[in-house]
């Protein structure tokens, strides 16, 4: 099955987002390897909650503009904010990741304790991982499409693993 049309690719290739995404992509997994092993630390520890907390935050926000740019790229590509049908699982997994990553939000407000908001963190940032295998298969089949049709393959992340710009783990 082909992920793009033609004329989809086209704009694809053309847009500023496409970049964009492959920036955000990488940045946001390396913010999340970062803040996974400082969660598991505080978790295994007991220190660090500090920074740990810090990098829970960045990854939040990371996750929220990659979410918000790749809406807009999205909506360039397919003509649909969300949910487009050619992006319609990945669309749904980055749903699932960002409940999970703001319920950090509503569970610090409602004074869960520390280890139980690092935990809740940890099955966010599953979701993360799973949404973002979506992405990486994506952007394989990307790759594939491009390659099939003469294209020449750029040295963007999207052309070879997952996110918005399919390839970056990272759109969740």
């Amino acid at each position: 099955m082909s992920t793009y049309t033609p004329e989809q690719l086209a704009r694809r290739d053309a847009s500023v987002w496409t970049k964009v995404q492959a920036v955000l992509a990488p940045l946001q997994f390396l913010a999340f390897l970062v803040s996974f092993g400082l969660v598991i630390r505080y978790l295994a520890t007991g220190d660090g909650y500090e920074v740990a907390t810090v990098s829970v935050l960045v990854k939040i926000g990371l996750l929220w503009a990659i979410t918000i740019t790749g809406m807009i790229w999205e909506k360039e590509i397919f003509g649909r904010w969300f949910l487009a049908r050619e992006f319609f699982w990945e669309d749904v997994g980055n749903a699932v990741a960002m409940v999970m990553h703001n319920l950090y939000f509503v569970a610090a407000g409602l004074h869960w304790s520390r280890d139980a908001l690092m935990t809740l963190m940890v099955v966010a940032y599953c979701t993360y991982l799973m949404n973002c295998a979506q992405f990486v298969y994506r952007g394989i089949q990307t790759g594939r499409q491009r390659r099939a049709a003469g294209h020449s393959v750029s040295a963007t992340m999207g052309d070879t693993e997952g996110g918005r710009n399919e390839a970056s783990p990272l759109r969740a």
